[in-house]
């Protein structure tokens, strides 16, 4: 959300009734407001880095969607292994999936299935998704999210779009809604929220400058300036200098109709929205809502410039005492199969395929045994991911599990490894990446035997 204007408050305000803290505030802390928004586009410029427009959407499955019962499933093994669902032949000889992931069965020359996903931490976090690492007090509110290391790497690829995009819903379990933040580098290149606490939040109308003209907004970027004045007088290197061109392509993003139009669905074509689905914006419990829409904005706002859009898709946490696992995998599944099918259908007919890449994965993966509930419970020892686009070589498998889907059998793959590739089909090189913090201690994005999945690259 992008809110210029709030309620007038009798104190404290402006001649014109704004408060001081509502004009300082742009998307809400995350964005870190007008004053940010330089800032950031000044550190992108810093870098001087130029890359043709390479994208990541990240789908995080708030909960920990069961691996056996999705991509990896044993049809040999006992009943209380096996579960409900019966596997199906795919387009590519020899990948099987679950039977309720038919459109993406059809298409899965178009994909990639990891089946051997080690070193989750086995928390219910968002964390180890966004940053590849696990959440530690040393790397809380330290590390920087893996789309704050693109931001700072490759800066915007269109001046009216932010790099880093959030499509993440707050959750009841506010872990499940961890977009990540800018960490050691900076504020200014924590993801661009563009929703909030209802599904109903994001519009179009959150963009606007609601009763405010160019004129007036021009005023207050010269209370800025005024601002930026006497920071320079401290400023003995004189780094506030062309502060003013910054202001200006602050400008851009909050005059331009280019975001606002990105997530403006009213402008795609009804016949590929039809293929989304129909989004359903109950909250599902402590989770995100099931807006499948939600992958046509990623793609729209991707084609706008976005280099990172993180979102997450429903609740997969289904081993409570409701026994939902198979009953929910009955309604999650479909959804799912629909958006990711037409997401990545839309990324191949829009030519995008060696420029976007998809992942879709959770927090951990299910226990193999199914308990006395009828439901699988955490299970951080194996887990899943699905990938596509990105120029990657798909349609095929990468590793395997044992018998009972309990741990890796063969070509065990980390998260880092999965940052790697994503970073590598980006066009990035994390090696050559090196950024300090505020103690002065140098860091890369990634461990430095962390390499990209070779069988994709």
């Amino acid at each position: 959300m992008l809110a210029l204007l709030g309620k007038p408050h009798a104190r404290g305000g402006f001649c014109d009734g704004v408060n001081r803290r509502d004009f300082l505030t742009a998307g809400g802390t995350l964005f870190g407001g007008c004053l940010a928004l330089p800032h950031l586009l000044a550190a992108e410029a810093k870098s001087g880095i130029k890359t043709s427009h390479k994208a990541v959407i990240n789908v995080y499955l708030p909960g920990g969607p069961p691996h056996l019962d999705m991509w990896d499933l044993k049809p040999d093994a006992p009943k209380e292994v096996r579960g409900e669902f019966n596997p199906i032949q795919t387009s590519v000889t020899g990948i099987q999936i679950c039977e309720l992931f038919p459109k993406i069965a059809k298409m899965m020359d178009k994909f990639v299935v990891i089946r051997s996903l080690v070193g989750s931490a086995g928390d219910h976090d968002a964390y180890q998704c966004m940053t590849g690492r696990p959440r530690t007090p040393a790397n809380l509110g330290h590390w920087p999210a893996f789309s704050s290391w693109v931001s700072k790497a490759q800066g915007q690829a269109d001046p009216a779009v932010p790099a880093n995009v959030s499509l993440m819903y707050p959750c009841g379990e506010k872990r499940w809604g961890f977009h990540g933040e800018g960490g050691f580098l900076g504020l200014q290149h924590a993801p661009f929220h563009m929703v909030g606490g209802k599904a109903s939040d994001m519009k179009s109308d959150n963009l606007t400058l609601q009763g405010v003209s160019l004129d007036r907004l021009n005023d207050r970027v010269g209370l800025l300036k005024g601002f930026d004045d006497l920071d320079r007088k401290l400023d003995a290197k004189g780094t506030m200098d062309g502060m003013d061109a910054f202001n200006r392509q602050a400008l851009d993003i909050l005059t331009s109709s280019r975001l606002k139009d990105a997530i403006d669905l009213t402008k795609e074509d009804p016949k590929v929205l039809e293929r989304y689905g129909v989004n359903d914006p109950a909250f599902e419990r402590d989770g995100a809502p099931r807006m499948v829409r939600n992958f046509c904005v990623a793609r729209r706002l991707v084609e706008a410039g976005a280099r990172v859009v993180t979102m997450n898709f429903s609740r997969w946490d289904w081993h409570g005492p409701d026994g939902m696992n198979f009953v929910q995998a009955r309604k999650d599944f479909p959804l799912l199969d629909t958006a990711v099918s037409a997401l990545v259908e839309d990324v191949h007919d829009r030519g995008l395929d060696k420029d976007v890449t998809v992942i879709v994965w959770g927090e951990f993966g299910r226990t193999p045994k199914i308990n006395n509930r009828a439901s699988r419970d955490h299970w951080p020892q194996l887990s899943c991911a699905l990938m596509a686009g990105g120029g990657m070589r798909t349609g095929q498998v990468i590793g395997s599990s044992n018998r009972l889907a309990e741990r890796a059998a063969s070509r065990p793959v980390t998260h880092q490894e999965i940052f790697a590739t994503l970073y590598q089909n980006l066009g990035l090189d994390p090696n050559k990446v090196r950024e300090y913090d505020a103690n002065g201690r140098p860091h890369f994005p990634i461990d430095a035997d962390a390499k990209p999945i070779r069988e994709l690259v």
